[in-house]
């Protein structure tokens, strides 16, 4: 270590010089808390995959490569030299190079759609050979934070104009427009997490409001009848008018207000029986009332509940899990992986599975404020918010909160592009963060 000379009032007096070597080196910048949390959940989810497809009957090495855990561990592997790389690349490269990435993706996104052979039903696979698939659709999540992080740092959120607005909303919604053309209607719910990080920017919280009300009302109509509901909304309506007089001077507005809310709650059936197709159907029905076919669309969700319901307080034990074995939990690997953990670890190990996404999303929460750019700020809450998306869905449709749509545990369900993709969206951010705290400490 050097010493340089710094003027002090009017004395001179020598300080420490730092070494260029270490002031380049980001490690001891890195959020190593998040990290450790990444670690944990990436080997939890890799010894519950192979949990899910241990057999007592025929027992296989949990490194072989003819089970999905000996296959995930050889994409962990590659994921993290995947991180090497993000932590040693430019951080700057992520804003610069995002509106390319983005177009790189959506070009991925066609070509996907064209070439890709279907695969039960969806075509969102790209054949790479040897084996391999790639799911561009997953690589879709993180290229999309980066543009819509790039173009709200160059705007003012709060005070954007009408151009503004439509070029956001199609960064954002371009994407998974063209993954539903794929038949992944999962995949593409997802971008809707978006809208908490914009939120966060300024975006009125009307769009929220409105988003939300809507869903309640879909939802209130597959379970409440028409007319109950709507003397319900009425009720609610007037007694608003009544507590608030100044919605008198905007009657009209309330009166199309009405009348826009019972055209929605009378669409519904058409739009579910109409517009959806058979299995989207039956997601719905599943959500509603599994128990009205148990043994057809209601089997899912009702073998899930059984098998996280069976584990009671402490579970079943490592690799003793039945409901899983036996192949009654569909997708025990992927999107039902919840169901291992419920049935093996019981109460305890499911609680302490969700404090650690808790603690995960609290720190990328922490980590995004403390970011000094719109576009770094933005961009943590973009990755937040779609590790929030996947972590609710995904444990709701295994107890029957959440309509089965196919979305995968982060970190921890069985497969190579989402594991990639989770962890690209991770680790740019921890990169950003590590060179933020690198240059305070110089």
């Amino acid at each position: 270590m050097g010493v340089e000379q710094k003027v002090l009032g009017n004395r001179l007096v020598n300080t420490p010089q730092r070494s260029r070597r270490t002031s380049g080196f980001i490690a001891p910048h890195l959020d190593w808390v998040t990290v450790l949390l990444y670690f944990l959940l990436v080997a939890l989810g890799w010894m519950n995959i192979y949990a899910a497809v241990y057999s007592p009957e025929n027992v296989i090495n949990i490194f072989s490569m003819d089970i999905n855990s000996g296959k995930q561990l050889a994409w962990i592997g590659a994921s993290f030299l995947l991180i090497l790389v993000l932590l040693v690349v430019d951080y700057k490269i992520y804003e610069h190079l995002a509106y390319p990435i983005y177009g790189f993706i959506i070009l991925l996104l066609l070509v996907t759609l064209v070439v890709a052979k279907p695969i039960a039903g969806s075509r969102s696979w790209l054949d790479l050979g040897a084996g391999i698939r790639l799911q561009p659709a997953e690589l879709a999540k993180f290229a999309t934070a980066l543009a819509a992080s790039r173009f709200l740092g160059s705007i003012n959120l709060r005070q954007q104009n009408f151009k503004d607005q439509m070029i956001l909303a199609a960064i954002t919604f371009v994407p998974p427009l063209i993954i539903v053309l794929q038949n992944e209607t999962g995949s593409a719910l997802v971008f809707g997490a978006f809208i908490l990080a914009y939120f966060r920017e300024g975006m009125s919280p009307l769009i929220l409001i409105i988003g939300g009300s809507a869903a309640a009302i879909f939802i209130l109509t597959l379970l409440v009848p028409k007319l109950y509901l709507i003397v319900g909304i009425t009720v609610l309506m007037a007694l608003a008018t009544w507590l608030d007089y100044r919605l008198l001077r905007r009657f009209k507005v309330m009166i199309g207000l009405w009348l826009v809310v019972v055209g929605m709650v009378f669409s519904v059936d058409f739009f579910v029986n109409d517009v959806l197709q058979p299995h989207q159907q039956n997601r719905i029905k599943a959500l509603i009332n599994p128990e009205a076919d148990p043994l057809g669309y209601g089997w899912n969700v009702t073998q899930s509940k059984i098998a996280i319901g069976s584990g009671g307080l402490w579970g079943k034990g490592f690799l003793n899990g039945t409901q899983t074995k036996f192949d009654f939990v569909p997708e025990q690997s992927t999107d039902f992986i919840f169901c291992t953990i419920g049935e093996e670890h019981g109460w305890i190990g499911s609680t302490v599975l969700i404090g650690l996404f808790m603690a995960l999303l609290i720190r990328l929460v922490s980590i995004a404020e403390r970011q000094k750019s719109v576009f770094a700020r933005t961009y943590g809450y973009c990755v937040a918010s779609i590790i929030f998306f996947h972590f609710l869905v995904n444990v709701g449709m295994t107890i029957g909160l959440a309509p089965v749509v196919g979305i995968p545990l982060p970190f921890f369900s069985y497969g190579g592009s989402s594991l990639w993709s989770f962890t690209i969206l991770l680790f740019i951010l921890l990169a950003i963060d590590a060179n933020r705290a690198k240059d305070l400490a110089r």
